[in-house]
């Protein structure tokens, strides 16, 4: 059998397009697409002569070819006709792919256009067949539903396309690249929009409803159908011994082919019995799921094919992380949302991981012993070894947690780091960076002279990285209550509570500058004429550039950041946007051209004027060099770690539940005075 089933409502070769099931993995996939389908459907009158009454007959286009949302796919899905197989002629045909409501079978099975086409007969004496034949007559327009085991699928990412069945498709989408037919069903809605039903019925109003042929013994299939001739079939005894023979064969084959020499029994009650390939199939199937717990010999009872990766992206569906495609690959994603969709829960996660462990209950009702096997402390109910263990719930916890945690991360303001300068440290000690000044200007050398040496004096600047820390807990409530968002909500709050502790770290050393920005450092303007407007930041350029180093030269450093507060938003963006700035006042002096347009990037942090800061200022902005070229404040980090790190484990003994604890490495100073002007934006 193919790997990685899908069985939804014990029906192991359908997934219904029209009605929402539970899934169950184990170990193949199957579909089913409901089509809009064509029909031909004539009813044939009753023989006058007193002989049988003939069958009624189908043509259907069974499925177009198109994409086709799929229940329990997450990307549509589109089945290249090229690699489908299609084992006999004879397919069963049923009603909503219900294996107890059959209706007929087919005759004949093709493509066609890149489509796919079917007809046969009404050959069961069902009420199914009954309400197909009565609905059809009465001009109801049935639509087809098409039942496969997929064997390979592919996964066509966002902008990518290729070509299916004759017609290009765009991605995302799953292109099922080898398939076997199943069955074929009569649905009263399909999903394919692009084609039309076409009923017409034609015999006496009264014609006797369809009959099933007398079957052969050993049972066989239905009778192929033999194609019309005015109306009625000839009879033809050896024709019809020919095709039930040819029929019993194609039957046989395919189910030595299922059983695959595995499931002696089966297959020698499927030839006996006259089962259909189908039938076959959903008993293999179900004689190859896990059986129930028998003994302690029994280790795990998991879902087949559920491995850690597929658990944490059923976390990170169910979390809702943004973007999970960034995280988990598709195919981890599809089994993840087949196998749980959105809504996994907590019990559910720890008891995978126990099972795993060779936990050997089957419910959460013995929450100590789960969280024992969970964890990797054997206990009275683990049958297994925990080194075979291939599931880790601390692993899962952790990356899952990770991932959560930078969304919380990220999500605060993040404007410390477009202005400031990051090294990396390697200890808590305290770093010091050294900038070389002195006389470093070339000298004209005369012809056969000597090359003079120049002096070199230096300029130190220190930093210090240091511990940042917090730890919260997932209780025993929030496991009891299933709540799989503990996991996530904990995260988020330690990521975006590091991400807000950088924040206060930073704009706190870096607002505390009132020894830094100054007069004598000829970094610091103040007045009215310093208010952020084109003049003020004509003076504060003015005074960014008159700046030299130690010898009295210019420093050669061109300012490009304006950082401003909120309140200086809106005038910011005027500044570095706007061609033009107009003043309607009376006393307006200059001229309407803007000659800072496109000069400085604005950068706004809500926190330079926050009443908690020291220093704080609605009105003071600062014009800064790049980092790169010369910082005026550095951000260091332990191993160049600029992300928290979050752990999880178990709580210790006298707590009961899951406990996670943050930590981030880092440390905050200022740096050259000469990188950036501090204008106070009033007198």
């Amino acid at each position: 059998m193919p790997s990685d089933t899908i069985v939804f409502n014990d029906h192991p070769l359908v997934i219904r397009a029209h009605k929402a099931a539970d899934a169950e993995a184990t170990s193949h996939k199957s579909l089913s697409l409901t089509a809009q389908a064509e029909f031909e459907f004539i009813a044939a009158s009753g023989n006058e002569a007193g002989g049988s009454t003939a069958l009624p007959r189908f043509r259907m286009v069974a499925y177009t070819g198109g994409p086709m949302k799929v229940a329990g796919w997450r990307h549509p899905v589109v089945i290249d006709l090229a690699g489908l197989a299609i084992p006999s002629q004879s397919r069963p045909i049923r009603f909503g792919h219900d294996a107890a409501a059959g209706v007929g079978h087919t005759s004949a099975v093709a493509v066609e256009d890149g489509k796919l086409v079917a007809s046969g007969m009404i050959s069961r004496d069902t009420h199914a067949a009954k309400e197909v034949v009565a609905s059809a007559r009465n001009g109801f327009p049935w639509q087809a539903s098409v039942g496969a085991s997929v064997e390979a699928f592919e996964f066509l990412r966002e902008n990518q396309s290729a070509t299916v069945n004759g017609r290009e498709v765009q991605g995302p989408l799953n292109i099922v690249r080898r398939a076997t037919l199943g069955e074929i069903s009569f649905v009263d809605l399909g999903a394919d929009g692009g084609t039309s039903a076409s009923i017409a019925a034609s015999g006496e109003a009264g014609a006797a409803p369809p009959t099933q042929p007398t079957a052969p013994t050993p049972p066989t299939p239905p009778t192929p159908a033999t194609p019309p001739v005015n109306g009625a079939e000839t009879a033809d005894p050896v024709r019809d011994l020919r095709a039930q023979m040819a029929a019993e064969t194609d039957r046989i084959a395919a189910i030595r082919r299922l059983c695959a020499g595995a499931h002696a029994a089966i297959e020698s009650q499927a030839i006996r019995e006259g089962w259909d390939a189908t039938r076959t199939e959903l008993e293999v199937l179900r004689a190859s799921r896990p059986k129930a717990p028998a003994g302690p010999a029994i280790h795990a009872h998991g879902q087949a094919g559920i491995t850690q990766k597929v658990l944490e992206a059923a976390c990170i569906l169910s979390g809702r992380l943004e973007n999970p495609e960034q995280h988990c690959n598709e195919r981890d994603l599809e089994a993840a949302s087949r196998a749980f969709g959105r809504t996994m829960g907590l019990q559910e996660l720890l008891l995978h991981a126990a099972w795993a462990n060779g936990y050997s209950g089957r419910t959460f009702r013995d929450w100590h012993g789960v969280m024992d096997a969970a964890f990797g402390r054997p206990g009275a109910d683990v049958q297994a070894s925990i080194g075979n263990s291939t599931i880790s719930i601390a692993g899962i916890l952790s990356n899952v947690a990770n991932k959560f945690l930078l969304e919380g991360f990220f999500s605060v303001e993040r404007v410390w780091r477009n202005i400031c300068a990051v090294r990396s440290v390697t200890d808590f000690k305290t770093v010091t960076s050294y900038r070389l000044t002195g006389n470093d200007g070339y000298e004209k050398v005369a012809p056969g002279g000597e090359i003079k040496h120049g002096t070199l004096g230096e300029e130190s600047y220190s930093n210090k990285a240091e511990t940042y820390a917090l730890m919260l807990s997932i209780d025993r409530t929030d496991i009891i209550n299933d709540d799989l968002g503990a996991i996530t909500t904990v995260p988020r709050k330690l990521g975006s509570g590091s991400g807000k502790t950088i924040n206060e770290v930073f704009w706190a050393a870096f607002m505390a500058n009132s020894g830094f920005f100054t007069v004598g450092n000829k970094n610091f303007i103040s007045g009215a004429d310093t208010a952020l407007s084109i003049d003020g930041l004509t003076k504060a350029e003015v005074t960014f550039m008159d700046q030299v180093d130690s010898d009295g030269k210019p420093i050669g450093v061109l300012p490009s950041i304006l950082l401003v507060p909120t309140a200086l938003s809106a005038m910011g963006s005027q500044l570095f946007k706007s061609l033009e700035l107009r003043d309607n006042t009376a006393s307006a002096r200059y001229p309407i051209t803007n000659p800072h347009q496109g000069k400085f990037r604005v950068e706004v942090s809500r926190y330079l004027g926050n009443p908690k800061f020291t220093g704080n200022s609605t009105k003071a902005w600062y014009l800064l060099a790049d980092a790169s070229d010369l910082p005026v404040v550095e951000m260091a980090f332990l191993n160049g770690q600029e992300s928290p790190t979050i752990e999880t484990a178990e709580q210790s003994f006298n707590r009961l539940g899951i406990q996670m604890r943050g930590y981030h490495d880092f440390g905050v100073a200022l740096q050259d005075p000469r990188g950036g002007v501090k204008s106070k934006g009033e007198a």
